[in-house]
C-alpha cells in the first residue's frame, strides 16, 4: 500500500483518485507565495519503492481504480525511463484505469522532450496541473517563480501538442494592489495563447508565507472582484473551462468559453452589487488562512 509522507496535496478534481507519491516536495520550492512544501527537501523516490507500492494494492480493489494521481508537486520531473516503468505498472495492475495525472512545474516540463511527452500520453498520462500563477512577468519575478510567461507558454504548449490536457492555475491578488489589473490582463492573454482545457483561479491566502504577505499591499474583496472581472473581460479562449471553486475563493465562478463569457462577467457585476449591502465587506482584505501545513 502507498506510504504517504505528509503533507500530501492534490487538486480538487482528483478527490477520487488513487495517489502514489513518486517525488517528495517541489524541485523549485522558491516561490514566495507558496507554503505547500516548505518543510520538505525535494527527493525522487526510488523506482523499486513505487513499484512495490503499486503491487501492494489488494487484488479486490484493483478493478475499482479508474484514475491515478502522481504526487508530490513536481512528479513530472521523474526520470523518463523510470516514469514509463511506473505508467506501465499502473496499466498492468489496474485494468480499468482511464487516466493518470500529476502536477507539472515549468521546471519539470524542461526535463521532457516533445517526443517523450507523446510517449507518456500514449501510456495514459492524460492531464497535467500547471501552476501559472500569473502571466505578468513583473509579478512572476517578484514571487520568484523562476520562469517568464513566454517560456511557460512554450513549455505548456509542448504538453498540449503532445495530446496532454492542461489545467492551469492563477492566483487572484498575487500582484497586490499596484499591479492588480496588469496581472489580470497578462494572465488572460497567456490563457488565450495557450488555450488550456481548464483554467482555475485561487485567491491569495496565508500559509507559511508570512514574509511575502507582509510585503504585499493586499487587495480588498472589491479589488479582487474587479481583478477577476478584468481577467474575464480579456479572456477569449476558443475552448476552456473556467473554475474558481478553491476553498480560498469567496467568489464562485464556473463556466465554459466561449459560450459563458458574458454571463461570467455579469456574475461578477451582480456579486459586487449584492455585496454592497454589507457595510464594509468589500473594503476588507479576505482573512482566509491555513495553519495546518
Amino acid at each position: 500500500m502507498p506510504r504517504y509522507i505528509e503533507p500530501l496535496f492534490r487538486p480538487p478534481s482528483e478527490a477520487g483518485s488513487l495517489i502514489f507519491q513518486i517525488t517528495l516536495g517541489c524541485s523549485h520550492n522558491q516561490c514566495r507565495f507558496c507554503g505547500m512544501y516548505k518543510d520538505k527537501t525535494f527527493q525522487v523516490r526510488p523506482l523499486r519503492d513505487i513499484l512495490e507500492e503499486i503491487a501492494g494494492i489488494p487484488a479486490q480493489y484493483r478493478p475499482r481504480i479508474s484514475r491515478v494521481f502522481l504526487a508530490d508537486g513536481d512528479a513530472l520531473v521523474y526520470p523518463f525511463d523510470a516514469l514509463c516503468a511506473i505508467l506501465d505498472a499502473l496499466a498492468a495492475t489496474f485494468p480499468g484505469m482511464m487516466r493518470v495525472s500529476s502536477y507539472a512545474s515549468p521546471n519539470s516540463l524542461t526535463t521532457k522532450s516533445a517526443e517523450q511527452l507523446v510517449k507518456l500520453r500514449a501510456k495514459r498520462l492524460k492531464i497535467l496541473y500547471f501552476g501559472l500563477e500569473s502571466g505578468d512577468d513583473a509579478t512572476l519575478l517578484a514571487v520568484h517563480k523562476g520562469f517568464k510567461s513566454d517560456r511557460m507558454a512554450e513549455l505548456s504548449l509542448l504538453a498540449r501538442n503532445a495530446g496532454i490536457k492542461l489545467s492551469a492555475t492563477a492566483i487572484l491578488g498575487l500582484a497586490g494592489r499596484d499591479r492588480s489589473l496588469q496581472h489580470a490582463r497578462a494572465t488572460a492573454e497567456w490563457v488565450n495563447r495557450v488555450q488550456p482545457e481548464y483554467f482555475s483561479l485561487l485567491t491569495m491566502f496565508n500559509r507559511h508565507n508570512d514574509d511575502f504577505v507582509r510585503s504585499l499591499q493586499q487587495c480588498t474583496r472589491r479589488e479582487l472582484m474587479l481583478e477577476a472581472r478584468e481577467m474575464l473581460l480579456y479572456l477569449h479562449p476558443a475552448r476552456t473551462i473556467l473554475r474558481s471553486n478553491h476553498v480560498s475563493n469567496f467568489l464562485d465562478l464556473s463556466g465554459s468559453y466561449p459560450k459563458d463569457r458574458e454571463r461570467l462577467i455579469t456574475d461578477v457585476d451582480l456579486a459586487l452589487k449584492h455585496a454592497e449591502v454589507r457595510a464594509g465587506f468589500l473594503d476588507e482584505v479576505p482573512s482566509y488562512q491555513e495553519e495546518y501545513y
